[in-house]
């Protein structure tokens, strides 16, 4: 296995980012190394709170919640997925599967040996980090999960499963405005797949996938609420200029920084398509973690933004998956509310591990 790693000198002097790096070495199943990045703040003592991202961000997601944590007396362990962030990132597609994300991140759980944990995952950390805890449930005293799920996806209509694989090896072009229009309307289609199958096309065929922009696009006004703006911000993306471009902001630096050039962005366009949205080989393993969960008396929280297209329809399914689980009223912020909501949802978590 071929592995990339980010210099350091791209993360220097990215703003409200400044927390020590710690890195675990792990050992894929080839026997490749793989260095995995995480920051630990907080009290040595306190109660501790793993905080897992997903597609396509890093533990920079987690800044503006860390201190309101940290002053509670919270610990705070937040790790980087093996291709995103400061961890190590494996140069081919192929290398990217579900199951490899999951045995990765538990190895890297393991080394660490980290004990009496309250889970918080979104988005794939939502997906990676719950089957870390059905494999390891010892390490776990609480879970609290938002704006993810654990999909399984057993009996989706063969007429649906044929319309995306057509899709997905068609040489239809996806502009982002096509994918964002499509992906908006997810929680009102005949069935989700067939428009979260734009993302998944999209992803993988931007070779210079816009990270930066994806997500200032969701986290921050500037270009979201101009079309022009960003028109033009894509263009210099396209141009491999973005660094160039003069509606770039301090979180668009952020979240292009780990990626020096578009190879190291294989992670990120690879994932998108290893969402089960239907039937494949992840399908056994999700039912055995959906099973724990359902018989499981570990305390569990459900806080969903309320106001996602992409999750909207999830939190129904996380609440029959886990019977026992307690949903925490909406509190808005989009998809990656741990940026726009970083005060609300930190109280929230903060009050189910204190309680």
């Amino acid at each position: 296995m071929e592995i990339l790693r980010t210099p350091d000198k791209y993360f220097e002097n990215l703003k409200d980012y400044p927390f020590n790096p710690q890195y675990t070495n792990i050992s894929a199943a080839d026997g490749t190394e793989i260095r995995i990045h995480h920051i630990d703040e907080g009290p040595k003592d306190g109660p501790v709170l793993l905080a897992m991202h997903g597609q396509p961000v890093w533990s920079y997601l987690y800044a503006r919640m860390i201190p309101y944590l940290t002053k509670a007396g919270v610990r705070v362990i937040a790790p980087d997925l093996v291709g995103y962030g400061k961890s190590d990132k494996p140069a081919a597609r192929e290398d990217y599967s579900y199951q490899n994300q999951v045995d990765w991140m538990g190895a890297w759980l393991a080394k660490n040996d980290f004990k009496n944990l309250t889970f918080f995952g979104q988005d794939w950390g939502g997906l990676i980090g719950l089957r870390m805890v059905a494999a390891d449930p010892d390490r776990f005293i609480k879970i609290a999960m938002g704006n993810t799920g654990l999909p399984y996806n057993p009996d989706v209509p063969q007429e649906v499963i044929d319309e995306i694989k057509a899709f997905r090896a068609s040489n239809k072009k996806i502009n982002f405005f096509t994918m964002a229009k499509n992906i908006s309307k997810m929680d009102k289609s005949k069935h989700f797949a067939t428009k979260f199958m734009y993302w998944q096309k999209f992803s993988w065929e931007s070779k210079n996938m816009p990270i930066g922009f994806l997500n200032s696009m969701q986290m921050e006004d500037r270009l979201a609420k101009s079309k022009v703006k960003a028109y033009v911000h894509l263009l210099f993306q396209g141009l491999g200029l973005e660094k160039l471009s003069p509606f770039s902001t301090d979180l668009i630096k952020a979240y292009e920084a780990p990626f020096p050039d578009p190879s190291y962005k294989m992670g990120p366009r690879a994932m998108p398509s290893q969402v089960p949205s239907i039937p494949d080989q992840s399908l056994e393993a999700q039912r055995k973690a959906r099973e724990f969960f359902r018989t499981s008396n570990m305390p569990f929280l459900s806080v969903f933004a309320g106001n996602d297209p992409v999750t909207n329809g999830i939190e129904k399914d996380v609440l029959k998956m886990a019977p026992n689980a307690i949903s925490a009223p909406h509190i808005g912020g989009g998809h990656f509310f741990q940026w726009t909501k970083a005060e609300l949802l930190s109280n929230v978590l903060i009050k189910f591990i204190k309680e």
